[in-house]
């Protein structure tokens, strides 16, 4: 079935991804975009002017939803075809994404089945539910609540809102003190045990409610450490030595017990000494560029394989190559005026590049968060097995350089 045949698909975009932008280019016809007025902000003018072409509803802010749906049925009626089928490919949208869908008649996943997936707490309850090990946590609303509970674990412990994502306001905490610059009243918090052995990735694709596939990713540096400076990558591991624990049951095991029919799931866990102990999970698109490594990594159209279940269709998965192939997310170390950025063509010269995108030119306006998808652009980088992906990933960082002046130093400047 073409690209240009089949189901009409309503997809939440929320920010520019490669996903999006590949959906924009190959189903031009069939795709409909779902906008939020209040992330506008994050949707900049080109990728807007890119995506043009396409048929967009906006949720107008702070309307009641039943209303912007009704609203959107009434708009989608004067569509050459309506949309059958929807995907959400982001995490802080889904609470409002799914319950939208719901109310349009589309597929979407239910109250329960966001709670399980957005709010970390009743994730790792659902976890426990089901058999999987997980580390000990437990929901805090004071400081002593978060004391009470290294008491018993000890420190160092990961403090984190139930519904944060890319570690955004995530904190490992080493002792009291710490809880000072936190404001635990201004959200649902959580506290949990800090857990050794090596942090793994796994993406699947789920259709009809079977696993169709299982991809592992390495991580060189954890989540935690990557806000706070360490190098920022993962790596899809198409050939030599990956989990050493069983990744497809312990996907399978999460899928059937969150009842989850379709879509791309996106699996955290930690290996401890030979066990698996769950530790999160996302039913939409992994993070940063990690979708892209899989299909370089195995060698197919790993896009067209995600649209093909969200459109209710089983995808071909015939592989080509095998290599390990990471993302290396380029560092953006402040805000401010970009002065002097390496180029792509000088990345793509270095050894084991396969491709790079810099989002930042010398006189730009870039703006840093603290945050694990926080970066200036993206490396892809190949070779036989993580460690050899993991030494180019240093040699790329190395040879990588950027120069930020903070607005204050900008002001300051003499001019001439």
């Amino acid at each position: 079935m073409s690209a240009a045949e089949g189901p009409v698909l309503l997809m939440a975009d929320d920010r520019a991804s490669s996903f999006t932008r590949y959906a924009a280019r190959q189903r031009a016809e069939r795709l409909v975009l779902l906008r939020f007025e209040e992330t506008r902000g994050d949707l900049a003018e080109d990728y807007l002017r890119e995506t043009a072409h396409l048929p967009a509803f906006w949720i107008r802010r702070g309307a009641p939803l039943e209303e912007e749906a009704r609203r959107y049925l009434a708009w989608a009626e004067r569509l050459p075809e309506r949309p059958t089928r929807f995907c959400n490919p982001s995490e802080p949208r889904q609470e409002t994404a799914q319950r939208f869908a719901a109310l349009a008649g589309l597929p979407h996943l239910t109250e329960r089945q966001v709670r399980w997936v957005r709010d970390k707490a009743a994730m790792k309850d659902r976890f426990r539910a089901l058999g999987l090990r997980t580390a000990a946590y437990a929901r805090v609303r004071t400081p002593a609540d978060v004391v009470g509970f290294a008491a018993l674990h000890g420190f160092p412990v990961v403090l984190k809102p139930v519904d944060s994502f890319a570690c955004v306001d995530t904190f490992l905490l080493h002792g009291p003190a710490q809880l000072r610059a936190v404001d635990l009243a201004s959200r649902a918090w959580m506290v949990e045990e800090y857990l050794g052995g090596t942090e793994w990735e796994a993406c699947a694709l789920v259709l009809g409610g079977e696993v169709l596939a299982v991809w592992p990713s390495a991580m060189p540096c954890r989540p935690l450490d990557i806000v706070g400076g360490a190098m920022n990558a993962n790596i899809s591991v198409g050939s030599g030595p990956g989990p050493g624990v069983d990744t497809a049951a312990l996907v399978r095991r999460v899928v059937a017990g969150m009842g989850i029919d379709h879509g791309y799931i996106h699996l955290e866990f930690f290996e401890i000494a030979g066990e698996a102990y769950a530790g999160e999970v996302g039913v939409r698109l992994a993070g940063c560029e990690i979708t892209a490594n899989h299909g370089l990594a195995y060698g197919f159209d790993v896009f067209g394989a995600t649209l093909d279940v969200y459109l209710g269709r089983r995808p071909a998965l015939v592989y080509g190559r095998r290599r390990c192939v990471g993302d290396l997310l380029l560092p953006l170390p402040r805000s401010g005026t970009v002065r002097r950025v390496t180029s792509r063509e000088e990345l793509l010269a270095l050894p084991g590049v396969v491709d790079a995108v810099v989002r930042v030119a010398p006189g730009d306006r870039a703006t840093a968060r603290r945050a694990s998808h926080n970066a200036s652009g993206h490396v892809h980088i190949e070779g036989v097995s993580v460690a050899e992906v993991e030494n180019r990933m240093r040699q790329v960082g190395e040879a990588f350089s950027i120069e930020v002046v903070p607005d204050a130093a900008e002001a300051a400047a003499p001019t001439a």
